[in-house]
């Protein structure tokens, strides 16, 4: 049965949502030297803010993805757009640290999550072939965020401060996010279940279970513990990746370009890995791609020139970006669709966490060491650990295919 053509406006509807959200939170580590030297707030105390925002994605990830379950992407991420670009409104009006971190941090972190496990799932269920492609661009589109969205807060923040900066953010999320979002709809697959057609084929060819079953079963806790570990180990890398390099001597602008290649080789790493994970599967795929992201981390700790930067933040681009959107196929593939939302949620949450530690870890180590050497060594022990946790990964045995019903004589 042929798949609709809509599923790719789904695809570029998610990319490009992913793409505005992701670079608005992450305009922080652009911001963070400006923020500190107009207002004498700490740098572990602006980068707590960035691990707030983490762990309010992680807190309200299953949340969202839950509600995407029951009541379409549609409403849930309209709703997460008209609270980020609340959110980055308030911040610019912080008159206090602690103002910013709840406003920053726990309020733009809560909306974020809304954009990604509703996006995912509904995308992963439009798709019965091309599935890790169709992720992965979606994910690619996350990818041009340090590519378009960096640069261009590198370039505002040349002229205007930081709290003007947050505005134009805040108007820019909620003129592109809204009108996007009315393009979600339903996957016919997902429609055809709930009404008991046969749908798509192989549509929620899974073992029947519920969604306590689904939550405390050994596939799950895998994805869970791996995505943290996952996270864990590149998102000091990512977060402070310009603070280091501009250490080093590199200016400001030429060491966001550092953090736009690492965009640009994601964008191919996610392409290239979702290819890679439809011919060989995503398990081996996602296992070879983990060791890789942990050496790639500890290349940060030899490079000083802005040559060796791009040369690592090529390699280290590619492979933490592929990875990512792999974790949506195992799970779209030992799932049934009616959750995942919530499963995508449920890993999502534990993303979160693990990338909540990168940038007060980062701070807490300049703070006391006057450098970044052991943020990235600890990132590559990291991710060696996500390498070997993903190794356990066990799938579901496929449900059995419903006997033929026996004919008349």
């Amino acid at each position: 049965m042929a798949e609709p053509g809509y599923r790719w406006v789904i695809v570029a509807a998610g990319g490009l949502m992913g793409c505005i959200a992701m670079g608005s939170l992450f305009s922080l580590p652009v911001l963070l030297n400006p923020m500190a030297a107009a207002t004498g707030w700490s740098r572990t105390g602006i980068s707590a803010a960035m691990t707030f925002a983490f762990l309010a994605m992680a807190v309200s990830a299953m949340g969202w993805g839950a509600l995407s379950d029951r009541f379409g992407a549609r409403p849930v991420v309209f709703a997460g757009g008209t609270l980020f670009s609340a959110s980055l409104l308030l911040a610019s009006q912080a008159a206090s640290l602690l103002h910013f971190q709840l406003a920053f941090g726990v309020m733009a972190g809560c909306a974020v999550a809304a954009f990604f496990a509703p996006t995912m799932a509904t995308v992963t269920a439009w798709f019965e072939t091309r599935r890790s492609l169709a992720v992965s661009l979606v994910s690619a589109g996350m990818g041009l965020a340090p590519v378009t969205m960096s640069p261009l807060v590198a370039q505002l923040v040349e002229s205007r401060d930081w709290r003007t900066v947050l505005m134009v953010l805040a108007a820019i999320v909620a003129a592109t996010t809204l009108p996007l979002s009315l393009l979600l709809r339903r996957p016919p697959a997902l429609s055809a279940s709930r009404t008991g057609g046969a749908g798509m084929a192989g549509a929620d060819a899974v073992p029947p279970m519920s969604v306590r079953q689904a939550v405390t079963s050994a596939p799950f806790l895998v994805l869970v513990f791996t995505n943290f570990f996952c996270c864990a180990t590149h998102s000091g890398p990512i977060f402070h990746t310009v603070s280091y390099a501009e250490l080093c001597g590199i200016g400001t602008v030429a060491a966001v370009s550092i953090y736009s290649l690492e965009g640009i080789a994601g964008m191919g790493g996610r392409i290239g890995f979702g290819l890679l994970g439809d011919r060989l599967g995503a398990k081996p795929v996602l296992v070879a791609g983990l060791l890789a992201q942990a050496f790639g981390a500890l290349g940060y700790f030899f490079a000083g020139t802005l040559y060796e930067f791009y040369v690592v933040a090529a390699v280290f681009g590619f492979v933490y970006a592929g990875v990512m959107p792999l974790y949506s196929v195992l799970i779209r593939e030992n799932f049934p669709l009616r959750m995942l939302g919530t499963i995508m949620g449920g890993t999502g949450m534990a993303g979160g966490l693990g990338m909540a530690t990168g940038p007060v870890l980062g701070g807490w180590i300049f703070d006391r060491t006057g450098g970044y050497g052991a943020l990235y060594i600890t990132s590559c022990a990291m991710g060696v650990g996500a390498c070997l946790i993903a190794m356990l990964f066990r799938p579901f045995p496929k449900a059995a295919a419903p006997a033929p019903s026996p004919r008349l004589a």
